[in-house]
């Protein structure tokens, strides 16, 4: 195991909700030029066939590019979060769009695969999937894929990217929340919990993989210190039922220490809610950031259901993460999820 850090970590990471009253401190408005530079980079790619997959100078974007450089920093050093605004969706197709959300991660990191279907841009809306009582994952079914409340969690991956393509009929509301202030909070009020916390635990893989008893073969630990940079992986449930599948039961203290950080990451004064309007295209840091999403009603009409488009991206350029956190997925160091159809 790496060093436990036992001091409150101060960098831009660690903020509070009163530490952003203004939206515009995390908001880029795309310019004219912008958006234009984005329709020609569009038009690049589509001559070229269209597939998504395409690498960053498929999609040239002159002085859009040297933004999201700079954004990349933002998210990998700085607070770990930002919106894009300034795109209709209304004036593009889907397949269009998936592209332009493929494009712009390009410059912020390198998309993976993230379902057994093999999609690199997913589409987080209500699937309709069947379940069984309150928890969708002991019918193997992923959260998103459903019109549930999910709570403040991390994906697999370092970077994931979301963009609002229709909004629900009601709810739906999106938050974020800093995993940095959290451990600074946990080592204030309660220290005792930090270490349970590193110890590393079996994580529930079933909706990802298909395989109802698959964890992960590694344990991972809730925080990490390496190399002077404190990373986080956190889903309440998926520690839960990794604990039982794996035959290592969660001990008191490992389920007061999870208990006590989903109290925290729901906290009004440690959580920035936001509501995502169509075209906004939310970027965080899964290290040093978790989100989560209120429950939505859908309206009737099949297009105009609430719709988002997910990116997953890895950094491995960008801030240090200890080895130990990096196989989430049993597909190796910053894997994606196997393709099983």
């Amino acid at each position: 195991m790496t060093e436990i850090l036992r001091t409150p970590v101060t960098d831009a990471s660690a903020w509070r909700t009163a530490d952003y009253p203004d939206p515009a401190a995390w908001t880029l408005m795309l310019s004219d030029a912008h958006v234009a530079e984005l329709n020609a980079a569009l038009a690049t790619v589509k001559a070229a066939g269209g597939a998504l997959g395409f690498p960053r100078d498929a999609f040239p974007l002159p002085t859009l590019g040297p933004v999201l450089d700079d954004m990349f920093d933002e998210i990998q050093y700085g607070r770990g979060f930002q919106v894009i605004r300034g795109l209709d969706p209304q004036r593009y197709e889907l397949d269009d769009l998936k592209m332009i959300v493929w494009g712009i991660g390009q410059y912020l990191g390198t998309g993976i695969v993230q379902n057994k279907e093999g999609d690199l841009i997913g589409q987080v809306r209500d699937h309709g999937d069947k379940f069984e009582g309150p928890d969708p994952y002991l019918s193997g079914v992923r959260f998103y894929r459903t019109s549930l409340d999910l709570p403040p969690h991390t994906d697999s991956c370092d970077v994931v990217g979301l963009m609002c393509v229709r909004r629900a009929k009601s709810g739906g509301e999106s938050s974020v929340v800093s995993a940095t202030t959290i451990y600074n909070e946990i080592l204030n009020t309660r220290p005792d919990l930090i270490d349970p916390l590193c110890d590393g635990f079996h994580v529930d893989l079933a909706a990802k993989t298909g395989n109802m008893a698959e964890v992960t073969q590694q344990r991972i630990p809730v925080f990490s210190y390496y190399k002077g940079a404190l990373a986080c992986r956190y889903n309440k449930r998926q520690l839960e039922l990794g604990a039982e599948k794996s035959g290592h039961p969660l001990t008191p203290a490992q389920q007061e220490a999870i208990d006590y950080f989903r109290e925290l990451s729901q906290r009004p004064d440690l959580r920035l809610d936001m509501m995502l309007e169509p075209g906004d295209l939310q970027i965080l840091n899964n290290r040093t950031t978790l989100h989560s999403r209120q429950q939505f009603e859908d309206h009737a009409e099949a297009d105009r259901k609430r719709l988002m488009l997910r990116i997953w991206m890895i950094t491995p350029e960008g801030r240090p993460v200890a080895p130990e956190m990096l196989n989430q997925l049993n597909t190796g160091p910053r894997g994606g999820v196997v393709v099983r159809q």
